[in-house]
């Protein structure tokens, strides 16, 4: 959060530093965070290699990094869950379900483009 006073530049300082701190810590604390950077380190370079055109190869990376993005909010949601409470709650249980359907959701439309473009 920006503090009162801050210029612009310091305000994006700050956000890239708050931005730095969740991602060590989504690596630190998630398995699934790991494997898919692992996943994107070897396939962005690939699909960089093999995407016909700008358009081709963009989808082809973005297809990886929302894999990343929709997995870091869904660590989030699982953290504010877990802060609220760590009882069983319906609620709760539906939450983290929700996050875990987004990220399998991201990664069939992975699957999908790299099918697409790389195979038709």
């Amino acid at each position: 959060m920006s503090k009162p006073g801050e210029t612009d530049i310091k305000r994006i300082i700050s956000a890239c530093c708050y931005s730095k701190q969740g991602l060590i810590a989504c690596w630190k604390m998630e398995a699934a965070f790991r494997q898919e950077l692992f996943a994107c380190i070897l396939l962005i370079p690939l699909a960089i290699y093999l995407g016909v055109g700008g358009v081709e190869k963009a989808l082809l990376v973005s297809s990886c990094l929302l894999v990343l993005i929709v997995e870091v909010l869904n660590s989030g949601i699982e953290a504010v869950v877990d802060r609220v409470s760590s009882e069983h709650h319906e609620l709760s249980g539906l939450a983290k379900d929700l996050g875990s359907a987004a990220v399998m959701l991201s990664i069939v439309n992975f699957i999908v483009i790299w099918i697409l473009l790389l195979l038709w």
